[in-house]
């Protein structure tokens, strides 16, 4: 029988969609399932992104321009800069989703065997994009104690090697919800000066920063144009995952050009994700307070409830809609597959994911989950009754 490759062999299943085939036997018992499991907004995608599909008259769904409709970037352009980032509609690519982005990245600057460091737990599809580039990732341990803050400078130093190449960040990070300080930001930056690093930041939950805090973009690091590139999509801007819009930023032409013969290579991204996402720069800013002001609410209310169960320790985010929680269980892989399959509490359950994908080395997860604070505050209170209700009967608890 033919064999299938090594790189497929490699290639890790995902530790957030891993668990659904138990997720939909436990739906077909009849169990009401909350997915706390997937960065999956129920907030509504804003009405003037979804009026522009709705009006869509042309006759043809054609291919768009490989880079991305240009009224497109040139309004996207104008976004960036309402933000701080000064962006010309020349120095981005529009891609299919973030992670398309992300292995631009990765093919236009690495080569196989290269270094990219990052500070774990990082999300677990970063794992699987270094795996298609055949790019080593070297962690760098971050701490729940610290709320994950970034780890310290000397940490990257004694992980830099002749082969390391790039560093990237998720800022506000996925999975821990933490937002990287300016400061911090500007350390990164020192570091890739002083080795003529690239540094790939991943900044698609920058709308989702709480509690006063500031959102600080890599793209600001003065004398580092050469060196950074931006990674954004429209997924959680806009709670709008599924048309598949992200986008490419560089200042660095060399960088841009050598992406551009992907982006060429797979013709062009989405059309109708484009109107969607060109429709969607101009949604209002009631919008953002609304869906600021319910964000705070759930994220409040889950923290508290968490910290409130016997055990359970999981630090307060400062942005995104995650939070990585450390449970009193011998194994979260094992928990998080026995309250889909084994354990029902009024009929419902919940669903997570285990915190052995976030990490290089699955055993550092092993007490982790990562949870989403993407449900209403109704579902989002009897999720955490059914959770803490399955932690006091779990037979492998450890308290």
């Amino acid at each position: 029988m033919p064999q299938i490759s090594d790189r497929g062999k490699a290639m890790p299943s995902s530790p957030i969609r891993k668990l659904v085939p138990y997720a939909e036997q436990a739906k077909r018992d009849g169990k009401k399932v909350y997915h706390l499991n997937i960065g999956q907004p129920d907030i509504p995608t804003p009405e003037v992104a979804l009026e522009a599909i709705k009006n869509f008259d042309e006759k043809v769904i054609a291919y768009s321009h490989s880079a991305g409709n240009e009224s497109y970037r040139r309004k996207l352009a104008g976004y960036y800069q309402s933000v701080g980032i000064d962006i010309d509609h020349t120095e981005m690519l529009i891609t299919t989703g973030g992670s398309e982005s992300l292995t631009f990245a990765f093919n236009s600057v690495m080569n196989a065997g290269d270094e990219l460091i990052i500070p774990q737990p990082f999300y677990a599809n970063y794992n699987a994009f270094a795996t298609i580039a055949g790019v080593k990732i070297t962690p760098i341990n971050s701490s729940i104690d610290t709320g994950f803050a970034l780890p310290p400078v000397e940490e990257f130093e004694k992980a830099i090697t002749p082969k390391t190449k790039a560093i990237l960040i998720c800022n506000p990070n996925n999975p821990t919800g933490y937002l990287y300080s300016k400061e911090e930001i500007q350390k990164l930056g020192e570091i890739a000066r002083r080795h003529d690093l690239y540094i790939f930041s991943d900044e698609v939950y920058r709308e989702f920063c709480y509690d006063g805090h500031k959102h600080f973009s890599v793209m600001n690091l003065e004398g580092l144009e050469n060196n950074t590139i931006l990674i954004d999509s429209v997924s959680k801007r806009y709670s709008a995952c599924g048309v598949r819009i992200g986008a490419f930023i560089t200042k660095n032409k060399e960088v841009l050009a050598t992406a551009m013969k992907f982006a060429q290579a797979r013709l062009s991204p989405p059309s109708l994700g484009q109107v969607l996402g060109e429709a969607a720069v101009d949604t209002p800013e009631s919008y953002f307070t609304e869906v600021y002001n319910e964000y705070i609410e759930r994220r409040d209310f889950m923290i508290s409830a968490l910290n409130n169960m016997e055990g359970v320790n999981s630090p307060m985010p400062k942005g995104a809609f995650y939070t990585i929680a450390e449970l009193p269980v011998d194994d979260t892989d094992k928990f998080c597959q026995w309250m889909l399959s084994d354990f029902s509490y009024k009929g419902q359950t919940v669903m997570m994911a285990p915190g052995s994908g976030f990490y290089a080395d699955p055993e550092l997860g092993k007490h982790h989950v990562r949870i989403a604070y993407v449900l209403n505050i109704t579902d989002l209170k009897n999720a955490m009754e059914t959770l803490e209700e399955g932690l006091k009967q779990y037979p492998g608890r450890t308290i």
